[in-house]
């Protein structure tokens, strides 16, 4: 290994203690999503940490996106720094919102724990912990290759858990991801050290409605009941379009096994009354309910079409009403993403690939996630295919109670963050 290179991997391992104060710092701002909480404090924390360091920085609002408002702005910060002489950009991209607590945690979820090497809390993992170690990879190596080449840039962006529009996707419709300006993109979602995460499957979300007809519930004969007909609806996906979605396999590396085929979740089912305040002693009412509503979250393969994934679940609906008697039903299509997939030859992918096997001393597993991510918005809208996942972290904490980050994971992952920039971003023959 090059003196230089040495230098670097040692001045990531001296800032193990700045790395963890700084994952605490990020999880003790509770941006959570829904509704938005703290967006601007986030960004103003990065601010700070990032000007110290020498990068020049824009707080973005992204206004009129999904959710932005005066209570709760959708704040994002861009952060560069330009190098010595012309050369690529290489970003990173973090998002900055969690999703809800949930039940089940045995730790404080904004505390930041530190216990026995791993740091717990909401967003730990997913991704405050990479966008951490993004930060002092990037100035690590700043400090030891002060001659670099190019640029360098670190976002920190609202809303991934929610689609990513009042972040990545705004950001990308200003040009902030246009390939003359970035180059090389850097995500650093949790999907283990040693994978280069090259795309996504695909997601379909949809409400369905079905109707039925008020009445007294002591004599339901005079009406007609809404959640029995959506347990017909259920009962089509049962019996037919789960064990279709199974069958279907895709050549996308994606992760776990099970994610390699079609799959569905029933996200939320509502039907009838609403449910009373818990602290609430009333009786409920006798009726039969004529409104029931399901939302799917329907995630597709790169094998399969948009078009057949809709025209799939509406032929099931659309046959109900033909031989349901009184069946009528209401779709409403809330979102749709395509799948995304960056080619293994591309240079991010193969700089990454290359510095895991020299730091961990292992061949990198190229995979593809079974959830979206913000790379969706990159490809579609920026219209830059060269931008992989790679972070650290274990994929399936995300979201669930408990969760947390390794403090050597997130040092081996800095080291291979920083020595892909001092591959790309070189102003020396590549390091060895």
């Amino acid at each position: 290994m090059n003196t230089r290179l040495t230098t670097l991997m040692q001045a990531i391992t001296d800032r193990r203690d700045d790395l963890i104060a700084l994952t605490q710092d990020l999880i003790r701002i509770p941006t959570l999503n829904p509704p938005g909480d703290n967006y601007r404090e986030i960004c103003e924390y990065l601010d700070k940490r990032l000007r110290r360091s020498g990068f020049e920085t824009e707080l973005i609002r992204a206004h009129g996106t999904p959710g932005d408002c005066d209570v709760y702005p959708r704040w994002n910060i861009v952060a560069r720094r330009t190098g010595a002489h012309p050369g690529d950009c290489v970003h990173f991209n973090s998002h900055t919102d969690v999703v809800d607590v949930g039940r089940g945690w045995t730790v404080d979820p904004f505390g930041g724990a530190l216990i026995d090497g791993k740091i717990y809390g909401r967003g730990a993992c997913d991704m405050k912990g990479g966008l951490a170690a993004s930060i002092i990879a990037a100035e690590a190596f700043i400090a030891t290759y002060p001659d670099f080449a190019g640029a360098i840039e670190i976002s920190g962006t609202a809303d991934e858990e929610s689609g990513g529009y009042g972040g990545v996707a705004y950001l990308a419709e200003k040009g902030y991801f246009d390939p003359a300006r970035v180059q090389h993109v850097i995500i650093p979602e949790p999907l283990n050290k040693d994978r280069v995460c090259l795309g996504h499957r695909g997601g379909w979300w949809a409400e369905i409605e079905t109707f039925g007809e008020i009445a007294h519930g002591s004599m339901p004969f005079l009406g007609d009941c809404a959640v029995r007909h959506m347990g017909a609806v259920i009962n089509e996906f049962e019996e037919k379009l789960y064990p279709a979605m199974a069958a279907r396999h895709t050549d996308m590396p994606v992760v776990p096994q099970g994610a390699r085929s079609s799959t569905m979740n029933i996200n939320a089912i509502h039907g009838g009354q609403a449910e009373q305040l818990k602290d609430s002693t009333a009786l409920p009412s006798h009726c039969v309910p004529d409104s029931c509503r399901i939302v799917i979250d329907r995630r597709f393969l790169v094998e399969e079409t948009l078009d057949q994934v809709r025209d799939e679940v509406t032929g099931l609906l659309d046959n109900l009403k033909l031989t349901r008697p009184r069946f009528d039903y209401a779709l409403h299509e809330l979102n749709h993403v395509l799948p995304s997939m960056t080619d293994r030859d591309a240079p991010i992918a193969q700089s990454i690939a290359a510095q895991i096997q020299n730091v961990l001393g292992k061949p990198a597993e190229f995979v593809a996630s079974p959830g979206t991510y913000d790379q969706k918005h990159i490809d579609r809208i920026g219209k830059l295919k060269n931008c992989v996942a790679y972070g650290p972290g274990i994929l399936e904490l995300a979201h669930k109670p408990d969760e947390y980050i390794g403090v050597d994971d997130m040092i081996d992952s800095a080291q291979v963050m920083a020595r892909s920039l001092a591959q790309i971003l070189k102003t020396e023959p590549d390091p060895a």
